[in-house]
């Protein structure tokens, strides 16, 4: 069994065919957040530590840390702050880390104080880009996101994209990487502009299992992106996922309805043994007691602005 192994300091999760669904957490992330980013810049942190241990509190099992507050010289801003934000987060919680930039020298500047063995955020086909992360991939003995996209950008065609992927993890094994340190990204397509995404992305990620025997990631909610009511996709999207093989996603787990689709799904597919995560989230739960589906108001108008903005969440945006 192909097996992704993350740790921080104190904990190790496995990413894994065997293994429960692996939630990351996706709200550390100015991307799109522009209040979040401007207290990023003034050095204020308050809403990354309560998104932190938030996440944590509501089943995340890795967070993903991006500090990607302008476009601007990035280069330069970047990696001091990434590096901040990183040292910050893993003194809040035990879980691991994804570290997630476009910025190669802020995924460096991460890296370098990151304890365990964080995960990297991302790396895609394009040849300058294997020639820059690879190596650091390599260096610090980590494993990383491939993004099944290149200089031609994200085709359409699910077998390019299995092409991609392919070309990747030959390439990582060039630099001593070995498979099951790629987490493929076989890039989920909005279903309300491509109504094949879903099968195709299930189709993806059956053949990366059984081909590549590598562990699979996306952004969850790519999926219903454009779509009213998106967390009643995600929802259906997630244990659809799962079904077909997925063993991660970037997602947000304050979303009631989203993490018990997730936690249903383990118990079915039996990485949830003897039921005992879903008996002690939920037997206290009161009968007929629905899940909070309903986004709070700064959650409803973050999502506004993800649908005007078109951009990805979690930072899954090609790069």
């Amino acid at each position: 069994m192909t097996r992704t192994v993350l740790a921080s300091a104190t904990r190790e999760v496995a990413i894994g065919f065997d293994q429960p669904f692996c939630v990351i957490g996706e709200r550390i992330n100015p991307t799109g957040r522009k209040k979040l980013a401007a207290e990023m810049v003034a050095g204020n942190f308050e809403t990354v530590a309560k998104d932190a241990r938030d996440q944590v509190a509501a089943g995340a099992m890795v967070l993903d840390v991006n500090a990607g507050v302008t476009a601007v010289n990035p280069n330069e801003t970047e990696p001091p702050l990434l590096r901040q934000t990183v040292e910050l987060v893993q003194g809040l919680v035990e879980v691991p880390l994804c570290i997630d930039s476009s910025v190669p020298a802020a995924l460096k500047a991460g890296l370098e104080v990151a304890k365990g063995r964080p995960l990297v955020n991302s790396v895609t086909g394009e040849e300058d880009r294997l020639e820059l992360i690879l190596p650091l991939v390599k260096k610090y003995d980590v494993p990383v996101i491939a993004i099944s996209n290149d200089e031609t950008g994200i085709s359409e065609d699910p077998d390019v994209r299995f092409a991609v992927a392919k070309k990747i993890v030959e390439r990582a094994a060039d630099y001593g990487i070995k498979a099951a340190d790629i987490v493929v990204d076989p890039l989920v397509m909005p279903i309300g502009a491509m109504g094949t995404a879903g099968l195709q992305v299930f189709a993806l990620v059956r053949r990366l299992r059984e081909e590549l025997k590598v562990n699979t990631s996306c952004g969850a909610s790519n999926i219903s992106f454009g779509l009213p009511h998106r967390h009643g996709i995600n929802a259906a999207f997630l244990p659809m996922a799962i079904a077909a093989g997925m063993t991660s996603a970037i997602m947000n787990p304050l979303r009631p309805q989203e993490m018990e689709a997730v936690r249903g799904a383990n118990v079915l597919m039996g990485t949830d043994r003897d039921c005992m995560t879903w008996i002690r989230t939920y037997r206290d739960r009161p009968a007929g007691q629905a899940a909070d589906v309903q986004a709070t108001g700064g959650e409803a108008a973050h999502a506004a602005a993800e649908v005007s903005g078109g951009r990805r969440r979690g930072g899954r945006e090609a790069r």
